[in-house]
């Protein structure tokens, strides 16, 4: 891959300069000081992943963020010291369209392998995505889950939704239109880094009228209330209702899988479900909604002008898996008129 990196410590652009070329085959093809500086630089030769801090100056890496999914699309991932103190920054460039978030490598120790294993890992999450090949696994290779007597009555709709870059700004706009009443649970699995899932649940429960929580492992999914999937493992649903965290299959590069969970869904809820695919890169989640259309789930995707990247959708699109697709101002109202 063409890396830039936009950061305005010289010191860290350095680092993280040498760590790609030294671990890696990718090229740093420039760096900036600034937002500003990277929008023009990215007009010049857009490359395939920007690492973008989030505090600089002239323009901060929200606002850059912004400008460049705008005008020159293409994977931008955050970089940033602290998520607590960032998370509002964080998540408002993610709605604009950033792909992910990492923390900075430790860089008092940047010949510690173990110290810069997640942005490598990173990279190949990335690399794959923006490969022509880079199609997530189908739903086929997700575990094939025995159909076993379901202890839970499922006495309420349950509500699954997916998705990627630009999730955070769609899901805002989709929970900040459900009533605290609506009589259905909600489990949302976003794309994006496990240190992250708590401050993105944080930021959520301000926008929403239900009360989000990440989701843990032997929980009961209770009404009127919004699960985040969390961890670096996939978040399915046992025979008993509750959830569960399973590593398997481990060649899916986005943990945790849409597919897995909505394949979950569909072995082990009986009750009414409803199926939501939102923005993304790649193509998990469609082989999944799909499977929900098949049990007789009501699917909605999201439609390529309000997408930030129209990759999962379209996915859907083409396997006719969606029974409606909507701007994402319209799927609110198309859950409720459903339930």
């Amino acid at each position: 891959m063409n890396i830039a990196i936009v950061n305005d410590v010289s010191m860290i652009c350095t680092i993280l300069k040498k760590i790609i070329i030294e671990n890696s085959n990718h090229k740093v093809i420039w760096t900036a000081e600034d937002g500003r500086i990277a929008v023009e630089k990215a007009q010049q030769a857009t490359p395939d992943l920007i690492l973008m801090d989030l505090i600089m100056p002239v323009m901060d890496g929200v606002e850059a963020t912004r400008e460049i999914m705008k005008a020159t699309p293409c994977a931008i991932v955050l970089v940033t010291a602290s998520v607590d103190q960032n998370a509002d920054m964080v998540f408002s460039a993610m709605a604009h369209g950033a792909l992910d978030a990492i923390s900075t490598p430790n860089l008092s120790a940047s010949a510690d392998q173990e110290g810069i294993t997640p942005l490598l890992h990173k990279l190949k999450i990335i690399e794959r995505l923006v490969s022509p090949a880079g199609a997530i696994a189908p739903i086929e290779q997700t575990p094939k889950l025995p159909i076993l007597k379901n202890e839970n009555k499922n006495q309420f709709p349950l509500i699954c939704i997916g998705a990627s870059t630009g999730g955070p700004g769609a899901l805002d706009i989709v929970l900040s239109h459900i009533p605290a009443d609506l009589g259905a649970a909600i489990v949302i699995v976003q794309h994006v880094d496990a240190d992250f899932t708590p401050g993105l649940a944080d930021w959520l429960n301000t926008q929403a009228a239900l009360e989000v929580k990440v989701a843990q492992t032997n929980m009961n999914i209770e009404i009127n209330k919004v699960y985040i999937a969390g961890g670096d493992e996939h978040l399915l649903i046992d025979v008993n209702g509750k959830f569960y965290f399973n590593a398997e299959p481990r060649e899916l590069f986005y943990r945790p899988s849409i597919d897995v969970f909505f394949n979950s869904v569909v072995s082990h809820w009986n009750g009414t479900c409803v199926g939501v695919l939102l923005t993304g890169m790649g193509d998990d989640g469609a082989k999944g909604l799909l499977a929900l259309k098949n049990k007789s789930a009501f699917t909605i995707a999201q439609d390529e002008a309000s997408s930030a990247v129209y990759g999962m959708p379209r996915a859907a699109a083409k396997l006719n898996a969606a029974q409606q697709i909507l701007p994402i101002e319209k799927i609110s109202n198309a859950i409720l008129s459903h339930l």
